[in-house]
């Protein structure tokens, strides 16, 4: 796998593309035939009188459209110099031919108005995995997206896909393992300290506090150093780890869980220390310094409550 982060590093260090601009201008017949696909009847991006009643100079386009202005068309292709072209062929040639999007993050700094011309850049962000998910073992792309018409951003967009291998069993991906009960389960609970936390294993990440001097802490604390209101900051981990301690579980009972199971206390790569179920492994063969790696159980909606998500460790394959 340090093969296919090294190909990335490379891939990334040749430079992003260069500002491509839309094909055409922001214009009338296309907010038209967009709100009326999407069923948006907000009057300021089809009546002037309406839009200069609310402040704007004129009719507006829909903020959400600013991908419209700048796709390819049918019969457009990736720039050469775009970096996604060749990581996406480098998975496809590792056999992680699965894509899905997976987030789509967008901040809009302005309304745009018809006849202004967008232009499109991008940069590469973090390539992180290998991580098991519901669909197969696979890796998440980050790229970050600018608009600008000129040289002001007038929006941009982080979004992720997950390049993955399909399964190869039978097995329902969204199988819940024979030997645990969701609805019995205890679910973790979750603050606003560790919220952060919680929201990345749902994502299949597992994220780890970052304090003001760059050390990292978990389990996650209070953010005393800073705004209530701002952000808990966090690297994303690995996964990937060495066993430190285990205990075998004998008794007594967990709701939800089959006995034995093995709890183990995990050192990730990043320093940190974390403990979780160790799944996947005969109980006495468990050993310190075992290489893990994390890995994400999806259970569905039930009588306890919406879905949730839980982590746990397998041994490294």
């Amino acid at each position: 796998m340090t093969d296919i982060h090294e190909a990335v590093a490379e891939i990334k260090a040749a430079g992003g593309p260069k500002p491509r601009a839309g094909r055409d201008p922001v214009n009338q017949p296309m907010i038209n035939n967009w709100v009326e696909a999407i069923g948006d009847g907000n009057p300021i991006y089809v009546d002037e009188a309406a839009a200069r009643a609310v402040g704007h100079p004129g009719i507006v386009a829909p903020p959400a459209m600013i991908q419209v202005w700048t796709m390819f068309g049918l019969g457009g292709e990736r720039p050469k110099d775009d970096p996604m072209g060749p990581i996406m062929q480098l998975f496809d040639d590792a056999g992680y031919i699965g894509v899905v999007a997976t987030n789509c993050e967008q901040t809009y700094h302005r309304y745009l108005q018809p006849g202004e011309h967008v232009s499109i850049t991008s940069e590469m962000g973090d390539v992180i995995g290998p991580k098991q998910t519901g669909l197969g073992e696979g890796y998440f792309i980050n790229q970050h997206i600018i608009w600008r018409v000129g040289d002001e951003d007038v929006a941009e967009m982080n979004w992720r896909i997950l390049k993955f291998k399909p399964r190869e069993s039978s097995e329902p991906a969204s199988a819940v393992p024979a030997d645990l009960d969701p609805d019995a389960m205890m679910r973790p609970a979750s603050s606003r300290d560790t919220a952060f936390f919680w929201d990345g294993v749902k994502a299949h990440e597992l994220r780890i506090q970052r304090r003001p001097d760059g050390r990292l802490q978990h389990p996650p604390v209070p953010a005393v150093w800073q705004d209530k209101a701002a952000p808990i900051d966090y690297v994303v981990a690995s996964g990937k780890g060495t066993v430190f301690s285990f205990v075998v579980h004998h008794a007594p009972k967990v709701p939800g869980r089959t006995l034995p199971f093995v709890i183990a206390l995990v050192e990730l790569d990043e320093g940190v220390r974390m403990l979780g179920e160790l799944r996947g492994a005969d109980p006495a063969k468990v050993k310190i310094g075992l290489p893990v790696r994390a890995t994400y159980i999806d259970f569905p909606a039930g009588d306890s409550g919406p879905e949730w998500t839980l982590y746990a460790w397998e041994p490294e394959a």
